[in-house]
């Protein structure tokens, strides 16, 4: 019943009685942090402090799983009989997911925050062999059209530990705000984080309610902290030069127009975006240095999607700049842009993300691409040698509605069901059987939160779609639907437990269906049109 299902499952004889007198024995020096949040996630729901000691639970690392080419140090095996319970790891992410995979293992409500019973807990004898299919198993979570407290951040990046996800791709700027503390350009969080009202879900007329909020340097700290601990890669996104209105709001010079403007309240894509001056991309690169300074994450992400050139065309200094350059289009004048922020990031040691759109008028050299507009970027990246992050948006867009209930609290998108979520597969058809397919490094979802206002929709919108996603990016491309649905009848109550406001399988319950949030809904029909079209306008 466990999710993402292990790779190799087998029973044994006997159980192992967990009770609040269990020992833990931590083997390998290294393994210590694992053994810290393995105390700090069983005792709330169990009382168990584990003391040190013998005969209960081990950890351990093992030299034959971290030589294993495929998966290494995020492999392990975990066994459990009458002498206790022993997790071998590749390394301390492997113990980590060796830990997550034992709490599922336990009841439910040992997930709770305080315990209900005393135990012990019969856990039944197996023996699991477990690796992940991909290196990258991402949740984009968006707090820029909607900013989501730290406190709601640790809480998402606890529900990825509990399903062996591992990369936080953090939007933290767009149109409707900047959410980033940058000690050099401080007007970014005091004019650039509050908007006046916000539009709810497709409608026209806004709620004249203000929006806001940032995140400190010291938040970002916690947040990317805590992550690691949980072995879960923070990588931050600052979108140049489209979807800069918020920048652009707290420091007209960066614009086009010398206008001044207001934090954006509405959705789509906007035409202000950034002039390519000299001084403007200086303020890009000491952006950057301080995103560096506080994510340790190898890879940037620099968005370079939806970004219309409009102003651009009408710019004389833009249009001077191409010229000096000796540019044929806009295009290429976005693809200069892009090389000089990926410049600028390997010469600090990290490496340049940016979504599909930075295909076109060319790629940095050491550029990886997620690609969301269905796979046509994913494939020909790859080709083109570029390691690929497939989210397309029909299929792993967790904001998209789950159903074409009236009753869904945000009818916006395509109709996505959980069914959909889970025959996902990473790797385009177009790919399969040659050597470009493992230039896929993974895969990851979308929790895009122009119609997502709140915790609870978050909640709503997420689960249990992200536990079928996490399948997806963990086991093998042969999948069993009618497992996968039995295990999820029971994974609910883990759900439950933790306090995750999941969409039932029955549908939208009363309290669930908000219609101040209601948009216009997006028909398949009309998304694949604005795609084929590639006009770039629905997230």
């Amino acid at each position: 019943m466990i999710i993402p299902t292990p790779s190799r499952s087998s029973p044994r004889p006997g159980s192992y009685a967990l009770g609040p007198d269990t020992p833990l024995h931590v083997a390998d020096p290294a393994l210590a942090p694992v053994a810290r949040v393995l105390r700090e996630q069983l005792l709330p729901g169990t009382g168990c402090t584990l003391p040190p000691g013998r005969g209960g639970i081990e950890l351990a690392l093992s030299g034959e799983l971290a030589a294993d080419p495929g998966a290494g140090p995020e492999s392990y095996r975990l066994t459990i009989g009458p002498d206790g319970i022993r997790i071998a790891a590749g390394g301390p992410a492997g113990a980590f997911y060796g830990v997550q995979t034992l709490r599922q293992l336990l009841p439910p409500h040992t997930l709770r925050h305080s315990a209900l019973d005393e135990g012990p807990w019969d856990v039944a004898g197996v023996e699991i062999e477990d690796r992940p299919r991909f290196a990258w198993r991402g949740v984009l979570l968006d707090v820029a059209r909607h900013f989501f407290t730290k406190r709601d951040v640790l809480r998402v990046l606890d529900q990825m530990a509990l399903h062996k996800l591992n990369v936080l791709h953090f939007h933290l700027t767009d149109d409707q705000g900047w959410r980033l503390e940058v000690k050099r350009y401080p007007r970014l969080t005091e004019i650039g984080s509050w908007r006046t009202e916000s539009k709810p879900g497709w409608n026209e007329t806004g709620d004249g309610r203000p929006h806001g909020g940032y995140y400190t340097q010291d938040d970002i700290r916690e947040i990317v902290a805590y992550a690691a601990a949980r072995h879960i890669l923070v990588v931050p996104e600052v979108d140049v030069p489209g979807h800069t209105q918020a920048a652009i709001a707290a420091y007209p010079e960066l614009g086009n127009t010398g206008a001044q403007l207001a934090v954006e309240t509405g959705w789509g894509v906007k035409s202000d975006i950034l002039n390519v001056a000299d001084g403007t991309l200086d303020f890009v690169r000491n952006v950057f240095d301080e995103v560096i300074e506080l994510f340790p994450s190898p890879i940037i992400c620099v968005g370079g999607d939806e970004c219309p050139k409009d102003q651009w065309k009408a710019s004389p200094a833009a249009q001077a700049r191409m010229a000096e350059l000796g540019l044929r289009n806009e295009d290429e004048l976005q693809s200069w842009f892009i090389r000089q922020v990926s410049d600028h990031l390997e010469a600090r040691g990290r490496q340049l993300l940016g979504w599909d759109e930075i295909l076109e008028g060319g790629l940095p050299p050491a550029a990886t691409i997620v690609s969301w507009r269905d796979n046509h970027g994913a494939v020909r990246a790859a080709r083109e040698g570029h390691q690929v992050i497939t989210s397309p948006a029909r299929q792993v867009y967790l904001d998209y509605r789950a159903s074409d209930s009236a009753d869904e609290p945000v009818p916006v998108g395509t109709v996505l069901p959980v069914e959909e979520v889970y025959a996902f597969e990473p790797v385009p058809e177009e790919l399969r059987g040659t050597p470009a397919a493992d230039l896929v490094i993974g895969a990851q979802c979308g929790l895009w939160t122009e119609a997502i206002d709140n915790v609870r929709a978050l909640d709503y919108q997420a689960f249990p779609r992200m536990s079928a996603f996490a399948e997806t990016v963990w086991c093998d491309a042969t999948r069993d639907g009618a497992a996968f649905a039995e295990r999820l009848a029971h994974h609910l109550g883990r759900l439950e437990a933790l306090g995750v406001e999941y969409r039932s399988p029955e549908g939208p319950r009363p309290w669930e269906r908000r219609p101040g949030v209601r948009g216009r809904p997006v028909t398949l029909e009309e998304y694949l049109a604005e795609v084929e079209a590639d006009t770039r306008n629905i997230r």
